[in-house]
């Protein structure tokens, strides 16, 4: 949900400016007997390949800072690779991206500082060639929730690129914690001080929230325009840009419905828990987006943590009365909001090492296990864009996906939301009552 996110920013923003200046490169913490991670290995045919690019809009001045007189963004492409012997295995963060992530983060009561952040690998080979034979591939983007670097949905990109997609993750500059440019300069996030400067102020908080949207929705149709080009020679061909869908989590979700709604170049959007209106709480009517009031016609998926359906998200409502092309959506059954990025492998890991209690293990990722959701989450996401993009590797529909309840056919009238605990289709007996962060 981008402005609870951006609130839990701001608690940590004093804290974040005095770490150092966002545009100097910072040196990565020590990591003796720092905690280190892993990562599920992605379940599709393929071995993965990735690159990094630094895009450059030069058509726009910055709209985080006063002294660039452009927009510099970093993406990191996955694809379907012939093969990886020789080619190391990618990292997760680099060292200033770890850097800032162990500073400023979304985890809930989770020690950052006591882990090596650097160190976590992901299962994508750093310039692999790429599959041809089997080529062009769909293209798929996606968008972080704010505050969180492109990195933090991992598994779920390379799980795409190894079902035969070309997967492009992308960075809000000045928006994820830290995003780490060739050379080693480090820019950080400014939207914890932007909070500050905004609370308590309802209009200004609101006109924070529609600026962050809107350059998260000018990143996305920048990269759409400038990629094909971008593109390194061995990689040119190999994306299909006539099939391009797009997802996120949190306020990245919204971003890939809205960035669908403005671009008819994006023909499937999938939204993992992110509220579609400028308000502050999942549940507050009113204050919609343009693509919640108008609607879309062409196919897109909401998932939502348990509790999260038509019922209760009136922006959720709203998109699905008004819109006219296919749509589907789901609750997965004891999810939290960070279910849906690379916390749901991370930590249960760190509670183990470090000792947390089961109830912060809650309170991050709700109580469905890894080993439930991570399945469940793929094949939800791969189904709708083998189906809607057509992909090759089709692995079922959502609803045989057990942890996973459909919403009902038809939003109820907008008058109707429940806001009884538990009266969400999606809930079940003794769910997580943990208070969504």
């Amino acid at each position: 949900m981008l402005t609870r996110r951006t609130a839990l920013l701001s608690a940590v923003a004093a804290t974040a400016l005095s770490a150092g200046s966002a545009h100097t490169a910072s040196a990565a913490p020590r990591t003796a007997g720092r905690v280190r991670l892993t990562l599920p290995a992605p379940s599709g045919p393929y071995p993965v390949g990735t690159v990094s690019l630094r895009l450059v809009d030069t058509a726009r001045a910055d709209p985080w800072t006063t002294a660039q007189s452009y927009r510099e963004l970093m993406v990191s492409v996955r694809y379907p690779a012939r093969d990886t012997e020789g080619h190391p295995r990618a990292p997760q963060m680099l060292p200033g991206e770890a850097a800032g992530f162990a500073v400023v983060n979304n985890l809930a009561d989770v020690p950052a500082d006591q882990v090596d952040w650097a160190a976590t690998r992901t299962h994508a080979h750093q310039g692999a060639p790429v599959d041809r034979d089997r080529g062009p591939y769909p293209v798929v983007c996606y968008s972080p929730g704010a505050g969180d670097p492109r990195s933090l949905g991992t598994t779920l990109c390379d799980d795409l690129a190894s079902r035969g997609y070309v997967v492009v993750m992308l960075d809000h500059t000045y928006d994820a914690t830290a995003v780490q440019f060739p050379g080693g300069r480090v820019e950080r996030t400014v939207l914890p001080a932007e909070y500050d400067k905004a609370y308590p102020d309802e209009k200004r908080i609101r006109a924070l929230l529609k600026k962050t949207m809107a350059v998260r929705v000018a990143d996305t149709r920048f990269l759409l325009d400038a990629l094909p080009r971008a593109l390194p020679r061995e990689l040119r061909g190999t994306p299909d840009w006539d099939r391009i869908g797009m997802f996120g989590h949190s306020a990245g979700g919204f971003t890939a419905l809205q960035a669908m709604h403005d671009d008819r170049r994006i023909a499937a959007g999938a939204d993992l828990d992110g509220v579609i209106a400028y308000v502050q709480d999942d549940g507050d009517p009113g204050h919609l987006s343009t693509v919640a009031a108008d609607g879309l016609d062409r196919p897109f998926l909401l998932i939502g943590k348990d509790g999260n359906d038509l019922s209760t998200v009136p922006s959720w409502n709203a998109l699905w009365r008004h819109s006219r092309g296919p749509r589907e959506g789901l609750t997965l059954r004891g999810a939290e909001h960070a279910t849906f990025t690379d916390e749901e492998a991370m930590i249960p890991q760190l509670a183990r090492r470090l000792g947390l209690p089961r109830r912060t293990v809650v309170k991050n990722i709700g109580t469905i296990a890894p080993a439930r959701a991570i399945p469940a989450e793929r094949a939800c996401l791969a189904s709708f864009f083998d189906r809607r993009l057509g992909g090759r590797y089709d692995s079922g529909l959502p609803g045989r996906v057990p942890q996973a309840r459909p919403f009902a056919r038809r939003a109820a009238p907008a008058h109707r939301r429940s806001s009884a605990p538990g009266a969400s289709a999606g809930v079940r007996p003794g769910a997580s009552t943990a208070r969504p962060r």
